[in-house]
């Protein structure tokens, strides 16, 4: 009591500073979203309503019941590792530019580019094939309905009125856009949950052709299962416009993958136990195997839902970390732009939104064709690269400030470890085939961040000394006279120590 007494004494016999120190993440709208809020849009990303009918459909597939459940499981273990190396980021900082930020407190500029590189095409990828699938649904359900929109200018037409209230929804406000997407994320699991458990004991056994059973189905249901469980960290993007972020964040991205990782191992028991024989067959066949129609457009709503709010939560994470960027002058400043009344980046908004239509338009007209599986595998793979670099960066992050223990210390090694060797083997794997996706995603991953250094080091040398912002004290949020604020490297006044730590001094 007697530190806060001098605090509060201290700033009665204080003026006020001639010059305020500000945030550079200000102009978003700072401590707006509650913990549930984050939660939602974290949770979204993952689009844990469609990964609880895809993952059963993949080990019918592969002929991976009780393996298949047991990756799962796995899988959930090594992301829950990747989340505390997370965690021991978000506990000291936040950031809107998320883990590409986060990167390069640990591993320097040329490694967050490559970081930003990989969420970029990982948050745009996803949101391309969420925004495609949803659309399918809204189709599908159409032409039960009596409504066929076949032609190209009909799914032209559905996407892009999606796109358009996606981005309305997006700009209207980030409290806006994470009560619509708790909203549709908690009907879609409803939906299909309550599928599951009502439809289990139909009698019908999964219609799947197998594609046997070799390493080969390993590694698929590996990825899909990794897949399944990324995004958790787009709650990072959020933590300037966070409440409490240290203590929000943190607490999303630690709980994401146990709360996931848990739908997702019941969906794998579903599986196992024949309880999600009737979903999978409405999901493949519709109502051609004898599911009835009710079902059949039950879960196509739901699924719909599930993907839009998935597509709708990528595109809210990859504006933000666009932003970032564009605040730091890595891009072009006009992506740092910020709409004045709802504090949301409408420009990066704009970009990311108009992007993901166009992908998930041409293939709405043209099909899954292999486009599509190489923007699935992109996108996989760059994810896995992303949490690999993170995983390390946490690792340096800690020994340069000297706080690492024994358990974060273990998590980094793990955590790096696990994804390196899933990196390998997906190498190996496509290479033995003749799929050189997988190679040129690797390589250009690994000569982006020096390529974009460079480009940098020649255009805008001044942006190489501004990457890694992140939200900064403010001087209205201490107390006067208790804390130092001196310029920093950029030239902007920060909070640098305690007025007692500077007086000892």
């Amino acid at each position: 009591m007697s530190a806060l007494s001098d605090a509060i004494a201290r700033s009665f016999a204080t003026g006020e500073p001639e010059r305020q120190a500000v945030s550079p993440l200000r102009a978003l709208g700072r401590r707006q979203l509650s913990g549930f809020e984050v939660l939602a849009q974290s949770v979204a990303t993952t689009a844990p309503a469609v990964s609880m009918v895809v993952l059963p459909v993949t080990m019918f597939t592969h002929q991976m019941l009780l393996s298949g459940l047991i990756t799962i499981v796995v899988a959930t273990v090594v992301v829950s590792l990747i989340a505390v190396c997370v965690s021991q980021f978000t506990r000291r900082m936040a950031a809107a530019g998320g883990l590409y930020s986060f990167v390069f407190q640990g591993l320097g500029t040329r490694a967050a580019l490559t970081a930003g590189v990989a969420m970029l095409t990982k948050y745009v990828g996803s949101a391309v094939m969420t925004l495609y699938h949803g659309g399918q649904a809204v189709i599908t359900t159409l032409s039960f309905l009596g409504l066929e929109m076949r032609g190209p200018a009909d799914r032209v037409l559905i996407y892009a009125g999606i796109a358009l209230v996606i981005l309305g929804c997006l700009v209207r406000g980030v409290r806006f856009a994470a009560l619509a997407i708790l909203a549709i994320e908690t009907c879609s699991l409803l939906f299909i949950v309550g599928l599951m458990v009502v439809t289990g004991a139909g009698g019908q056994h999964a219609v799947v052709p197998p594609e046997g059973s070799s390493s080969h189905g390993l590694l698929t249901m590996a990825l899909v299962a990794v897949f399944a469980l990324a995004g958790f960290e787009s709650a990072t993007f959020f933590g300037p416009e966070a409440k409490r972020p240290l203590a929000t964040v943190t607490r999303t991205v630690l709980l994401t993958p146990m709360i996931c990782g848990a739908l997702f191992i019941f969906a794998g028991w579903a599986a196992w136990s024949g309880r999600a024989d009737t979903l999978v067959n409405a999901y493949l066949h519709g109502t051609s195997t004898g599911v009835a129609p009710a079902v059949v457009i039950a879960l196509n709503i739901g699924l719909g839902t599930s993907w839009l709010a998935s597509a709708m939560a990528s595109s809210n994470a990859a504006s933000r970390l666009v932003y970032s960027m564009g605040v730091e002058s890595v891009v072009p400043r006009l992506f740092a732009r910020v709409q004045r009344g709802y504090r949301t980046p409408y420009a990066a908004l704009a970009l990311i939104v108009c992007t993901v239509c166009v992908g998930a338009a041409t293939f709405g007209i043209v099909g899954k064709s292999t486009a599509f599986g190489h923007v699935q595998l992109a996108a996989r793979t760059a994810v896995i690269a992303a949490y690999v670099l993170v995983a390390v960066a946490s690792v340096q992050f800690l020994r340069r400030i000297q706080e690492y223990t024994a358990l974060t210390l273990c998590a980094g090694v793990a955590g790096s470890a696990a994804g390196g060797t899933v990196l390998t083997y997906l190498l190996f794997t496509t290479a033995s085939h003749g799929l050189v996706m997988v190679p040129a995603v690797m390589l250009t991953l690994l000569l982006s961040g020096s390529a974009w250094h460079l480009f940098l080091q020649w255009h805008h040398p001044a942006s190489l000394m501004s990457i890694g912002v992140f939200d900064s004290a403010e001087t209205e949020d201490v107390l006067p006279g208790a804390g130092v604020f001196a310029t920093d490297a950029t030239g902007n006044l920060a909070l640098t120590a305690s007025a007692r730590t500077h007086e000892m001094r």
